[in-house]
This record gives C-alpha cells, sequence and structure tokens, in this order.
C-alpha cells in the first residue's frame, strides 16, 4: 500500500523541479540563429548572467553540463604541467581537480574535512609556503552539494590577497548561484563557473563560466584552449562564435523565463527565501536528531548551506530504508548520500523553485518514514520547521 499519486517530486539537489512557465517556454518553433531575436536574446542572457555573478566580466554559456563548465573554466586559463591547489570540502572540489589533472595539471590537495568548511588560515599559510609561485590557481566550492557545506569566498579571497599570492581563485557556484549571494568581482575570484539546473530553474544541459581580467590575462598564454570551450572564439562578432555552433535555442528560451522569474522576485528576495526554508529544514532535522539516530553532516551550524542539507546516521547505518520509503511509499524522492557519507545518509534539498509548501510536504513525508520504519527521532520536526515560518514571516 501506498499514498502517492501521479508523479515524483524531486526533492534532489540537481534537476530540481522546473517552473511550469519555464517548461512552457520551450513549446515553441525553433528559430533562425543567425539573426533577429535569438541574437538579441544571447546578449541579454550573458549581460544578465553577468549581473548574477557579480561582474563586470564577461560571462559565457556553453550546451554542457557542470562538469563541461569545470573543463571551460580550467582549459582558458590554465597551460599543461601548471599546479592548481584544490581546497577540499566535501566531493565536488576534488572532482573538479580529477578533471584538472586529466587535462594535464599538477594537482595539490589542501587537506579538508567532510564535515567541515575550508579553513582560510590554511589556505594562507599555503600560499605563502609557495615562495616560487607555483601554485597557478586554486579550485574551490561555494557549496558543496554532496556535504552540505558553504565556503567562505570572501574569507579566501582575503587570504589569497593576504598571502600575497598571485594564483588565481576559481570557484563552483552550480549549487549556489541565483540561491545565495556570490560577489564575483568585490570577493576578488577570477573565474567562476555554474550550470543551469538548480538554483537557476533550467532543465540540465546548460554550463557557464564567467571571467575577471586577470583571468583573461591568463587565457592569453594558456594552452590547454581548446576550440569548443575557447573564450576568444566565442567574444567573435558571429552569433554562432557565442556557442562554437548550433545554440541550444529551447534550453536558452527556458533560461530566458528562468532568469525572468528570478528577476521579478528579486535576487535579495530570493536569498531570504532560500534563507528561509534552509532554517526550516534544519529546525525539523534538529528535532529529529534528538533521536540520536540521524545528525547534521556538517558539525557546525554556521558552516550548513542554505541549498541543501545533509543528514546522516550517527553509526554508519544504511539510509536506503528511510529514502526508499519516501519514493515508494508517498513518491517523494530524497538525494543520496554522497562522497564519505556513501549509503549512510540523505539530502534533503531547498534549492531553485521551491517555496514553503513543498518544504512542508518534504519533511512531512520524512517525518513518517522515520515512524513508520520504527526509527529513532525527536518528534515534532514539522511543527519546528512550522512554527520557524510562523515567526520570521509576518502577517
Amino acid at each position: 500500500m501506498s499514498v502517492r499519486a501521479g508523479r515524483e517530486f524531486l526533492s534532489i539537489p540537481g534537476p530540481t523541479v522546473i517552473p511550469d512557465a519555464v517548461l512552457a517556454a520551450m513549446q515553441r518553433p525553433a528559430v533562425d540563429i543567425y539573426s533577429g531575436p535569438l541574437v538579441a536574446q544571447t546578449d541579454g542572457l550573458l549581460a544578465d548572467l553577468a549581473k548574477i555573478f557579480r561582474t563586470a566580466g564577461r560571462a559565457y554559456i556553453y550546451a554542457a553540463n557542470g562538469h563541461g563548465a569545470w573543463e571551460a573554466a580550467l582549459t582558458n586559463v590554465l597551460s599543461r604541467g601548471d599546479k592548481v591547489l584544490v581546497l577540499e570540502s566535501g566531493r565536488f572540489a576534488l572532482g573538479w581537480g580529477e578533471a584538472a589533472k586529466m587535462l594535464g595539471a599538477q594537482v595539490e590537495i589542501l587537506p579538508g574535512d567532510f564535515r567541515r568548511a575550508v579553513r582560510p588560515e590554511a589556505v594562507e599559510a599555503r600560499l605563502k609556503a609557495d615562495a616560487r609561485g607555483e601554485i597557478k590557481a586554486i579550485l574551490v566550492t561555494q557549496v558543496d552539494t554532496a556535504s552540505g557545506v558553504v565556503n567562505d569566498i570572501k574569507a579566501i579571497g582575503e587570504a589569497v590577497r593576504a598571502a600575497g599570492h598571485a594564483a588565481l581563485l576559481m570557484v563552483d557556484t552550480v549549487a549556489s548561484l541565483g540561491c545565495m549571494p556570490f560577489e564575483m568581482d568585490a570577493w576578488g575570484v577570477d573565474v567562476a563557473m555554474a550550470g543551469s539546473q538548480k538554483g537557476l530553474m533550467t532543465p540540465p544541459g546548460l554550463g557557464f563560466t564567467a571571467a575577471g581580467p586577470r583571468a583573461r590575462e591568463a587565457h592569453k598564454k594558456a594552452d590547454m584552449r581548446s576550440p569548443y570551450w575557447d573564450w576568444t572564439l566565442r567574444d567573435g562578432e558571429v552569433h554562432y562564435q557565442k556557442y562554437a555552433g548550433t545554440p541550444p535555442e529551447h534550453l536558452l528560451f527556458a533560461l530566458r523565463a528562468a532568469l525572468d522569474m528570478l528577476f521579478a522576485e528579486g535576487l535579495e528576495a530570493a536569498f531570504l527565501r532560500h534563507r528561509l526554508l534552509a532554517e526550516a529544514t534544519r529546525r525539523a532535522v534538529g528535532t529529529w536528531a534528538e533521536g540520536q539516530a540521524f545528525a547534521f553532516n556538517i558539525s557546525e551550524a554556521e558552516e550548513r548551506c542554505d541549498t541543501v542539507t545533509a543528514i546522516i546516521t550517527r553509526n554508519g547505518e544504511s539510509a536506503q530504508p528511510l529514502v526508499d520509503y519516501c519514493r515508494e511509499k508517498c513518491g517523494v524522492v530524497l538525494g543520496r548520500a554522497l562522497g564519505a557519507s556513501e549509503g549512510k545518509g540523505f539530502r534533503i534539498a531547498h534549492m531553485g523553485h521551491v517555496n514553503a509548501p513543498m518544504i512542508f510536504g518534504t519533511l512531512s513525508v520524512v517525518e513518517m518514514a522515520l515512524g513508520a520504519l520504527g526509527l529513532p527521532h525527536g518528534r515534532g520536526g514539522v511543527q519546528a520547521a512550522v512554527d520557524y515560518l510562523a515567526k520570521s514571516v509576518p502577517a
């Protein structure tokens, strides 16, 4: 017996729920790729992406997922043999580093903790020890969706400057852009990248990079450059050069609709919505954790991100029965645990096109599953979330 009906509801950190207006924007014929409205749309999208990255630099759009945008960022500024410093705080900065190694870079990992954020002081110390300036770039995620951590990019940028080091600061904003503040120029970020399927509320398939002046200078001598990812080609005047070929038209239509929704809400309002829904989720999880069976993966409250909450079992038990119950009995798909917590937890996404009813529904299903499976948990998690939002969103 189950109580599910209709399609499954995704409460996973990508692909997230796509708004109906964004899906509807794709239901139209293809148009001429060489002139007219599509050219103007490309210009508008590139300008708006730069606004969201908060940079006076240039933005680029690729027909690619986030891994493609990783490669675009790397190949445009690095040469084979360059050393990159990867700041470990989960799984995805390590993955970016693995991509850099396959492309011919030397990779050094600054060891971190799967349950903590990057320590800016450790970054500063490592850079100060690099007296010969061998490190050419630093790779870090603003949010790592595997661990649920948020890294203080502003503080990391300050650490780089305090060390007096010339390495490029490169940031993965896949799980943060459009959901929380990111100040590329103000924080001293040289290259940023993202994907379409999370906070930007668009189907998977578009990747983005943004380049500041130091990145563009490094680009001039980079020898990893390739025809598809190359910024110089995409800076050409002919429209098809912006995509190194045929534009992904229908995804561009979708992105336009999604960005229009985001700007209509207002970025600051979207950031506040994410903060509120994230804290409501944390109130529920904190209550459940009183049963001593589950815990937050990120041990320090201030290092928990506003886009996904990662939950682990305290004694390393499998969380699969709970995940299966939510999906099979209620139609709610939770994110599976990744990295060091693989199989020993689950993740609740609260990013992109998400609101209070969606969060309450997800939390209620998890609480139902905890009860149905007889798993120890503190009672009243959903009520704790409701009470928090009731106080935080006044009449």
